[in-house]
């Protein structure tokens, strides 16, 4: 999939193409022409808010109206002071009683409010309305209940989160405008935010996307349908982590190769051991050396450390035990940490041993060593002095023979059959590009927010010219900071809608994974839940039937009883 085309191309965020374009960037602080002024007489910024938000609601691709249908400008008033916006729809549910029944407030009408509420200076009355649209899917119409519940509000637009970071930059909230931005990153996420989709962990090998990490999960076995070997993924809550500063000597030979890119040469600055706690409750340690003394993760944070596939993960085939682990990596150790606070992805290294002085010298390599030097020249002197010519032909030969079985053919055996890893292969190709859908959203969100902080200082600037007085001098500053503010806002404008389209792939491909992994996983209990259901019941029958056999068998034994004892002589007449 063409992500660019997929993103830029989509109909699902058509721009506006059917007005001029010198009303494409609307104005917060100058005036606007508009078809429709307020009735209440507000200050100069105040006149250049609503006229910017008429003109968004004019040039919207799916509002081909100018007049709104429930509002006109005495209950714009009314309700633009209304505390929140519950009471926004009580006062239009009471404007509104003599026709009946309720409705959704459409997103015009939303953006007109919100821009009125901003106009007097009620932004927190904004803010309530927003939440309130963007948890609009738990409300609904019910029957019998009181007329505010019969009106609902619709979701926000891509229009309407454009108007709420320019107007709450030009009121120079910029904390709030940021948040307006994060709530875009994530416009397929309910106000809730306890039920996250995950992080998206990668293979450490192949750095491609293979599992999603939710927070329930604590340690789950992955395939990666690249490289095609098993990672056991172990994800928690950092308990503890004791980091130490080392300093290691490398020989001159190897400095050298490393210098001219024959031999890659990782030198460890620092170890870690860090204590990760499980959802569930279990514990486990790691150790772990990293090339810079940088922590990759701090206590209390939660992260996920990627280790080899442990022992007891192996495929029997024939006499083989085939374990499809990664060579070069013993059973569970650390190969990547990821950090879910900031995304941040940390290569691990081989912890050193913690005496290297007495690790050269091991003994289980020393005495074959040393038996097969002491065998040969003891042989030479009895048998015949050619033998040790022989014997290190042997040895040569067999360790040529057991490098190529360890590298080349037992890596090939260890991996995952194709088959296999197909059944991933196309969750992990979608969990990909969610992943490069995300890294282009972090970018466009980092670039937004400093044109939020350059719009508020434009705005900040603009305001202080206003209070000089119209001197002549400043005539000429004036449109320049006009130039320099409209820039900013075609340009973030832009960036909103690409983040806007952005997240909603990212929310589709999340509906694709998790309909892939939680839906059949709830299924599966779900039939598991009724075949036990069933066999109970199946059960319950053969008790009865049981019970039923009995019954019948004693009523059986009660007649055979009773017919044949003999009747008295006096009973018979």
């Amino acid at each position: 999939m063409n992500l660019h085309t997929c993103c830029c191309s989509s109909p699902i965020l058509p721009l506006p193409i059917h007005h001029s374009p010198k009303h494409t960037h609307f104005c917060f602080l100058f005036p606007t022409k508009t078809n429709r002024t307020p009735s209440f007489s507000p200050s100069p910024i105040s006149k250049n808010l609503f006229a910017a938000a008429t003109n968004q609601v004019s040039s919207s691709p799916e509002e081909g109206k100018l007049e709104s249908e429930i509002l006109n400008d005495e209950l714009l008033v009314r309700v633009s002071a209304a505390k929140d916006a519950a009471e926004v729809l009580s006062s239009i549910a009471e404007d509104r009683c003599s026709t009946g029944g309720g409705g959704v407030v459409s997103p015009s009408d939303c953006r007109l409010i919100i821009t009125a509420a901003l106009d007097r200076g009620n932004a927190e009355l904004a803010l309530s309305v927003f939440s309130a649209m963007r948890s609009s899917f738990d409300s609904g119409r019910v029957d019998g209940s009181m007329s505010v519940e019969r009106w609902k509000w619709s979701r926000p637009d891509v229009h309407t989160y454009i108007l709420l970071v320019k107007g709450l930059a030009a009121s120079l909230k910029v904390s709030e405008a940021l948040r307006m931005i994060d709530c875009v990153c994530r416009v397929g996420v309910s106000p809730g935010e306890e039920v996250p989709f995950g992080k998206v962990v990668r293979c450490p090998c192949c750095m491609v996307a293979v599992a999603v990490a939710q927070p329930q999960q604590g340690i789950q076995l992955v395939s990666c349908s690249k490289c095609r070997y098993q990672y056991e993924l172990v994800s928690g809550n950092i308990l503890s982590i004791e980091s130490e500063e080392i300093s290691m000597d490398v020989p001159a030979w190897k400095r050298g190769l490393r210098f001219l890119q024959i031999m890659k040469l990782n030198i460890p600055a620092a170890v870690h051991s860090i204590v990760v706690e499980t959802p569930s409750g279990l514990a486990r340690t790691h150790r772990f050396a990293t090339e810079t003394v940088d922590l990759p993760a701090q206590e209390g944070e939660r992260v996920t450390v990627s280790v080899a596939a442990p022992l007891t993960v192996y495929r029997q085939v024939g006499p083989l035990k085939l374990s499809p682990r990664i060579p070069d990596f013993y059973p569970g150790e650390p190969m990547c940490l990821t950090n879910h606070r900031d995304g941040r992805e940390s290569r691990l290294l081989r912890a050193p041993p913690k005496d290297a002085t007495k690790s050269m010298l091991i003994p289980s390599t020393l005495i074959p060593i040393l038996a097969v030097c002491a065998t040969g020249d003891a042989a030479s002197g009895l048998i015949d002095p050619g033998l040790p010519q022989l014997i290190a032909v042997a040895v040569v030969s067999s360790l040529a023979v057991s490098v190529t079985f360890n590298r080349l053919v037992l890596p090939q055996l260890n991996k995952l059959p194709q088959r296999i890893v197909d059944i991933t292969s196309i969750r992990q190709q979608l969990l990909s590009q969610y992943d490069v859908l995300q890294s282009r959203i972090k970018e466009l969100k980092r670039a937004a927010e400093n044109e939020v902080w350059m719009l508020a200082r434009m705005c900040q600037l603009e305001n202080k010219i206003y209070a000089v007085g119209e001197e002549p001098s400043y005539r000429s500053r004036r449109n320049r900071v006009k130039r320099v503010r409209e820039g900013l806002e075609s340009s973030l404008k832009n960036r909103i809608e690409l983040i806007e389209s952005y997240a909603r792939i990212s929310s589709m491909i999340e509906i694709e994974v998790e309909l892939d992994l939680d839906v059949i996983a709830a299924e599966a209990v779900t039939n598991t839940e009724n075949i036990a259901e069933q066999i109970e019941q199946i059960m319950e029958i053969e008790n009865l039937e049981e019970k039923w056999r009995m019954q019948a068998e004693a009523n059986d034994e009660a007649e055979r009883l009773l017919s044949s004892e003999p009747v008295p002589a006096d009973q018979a007449f």
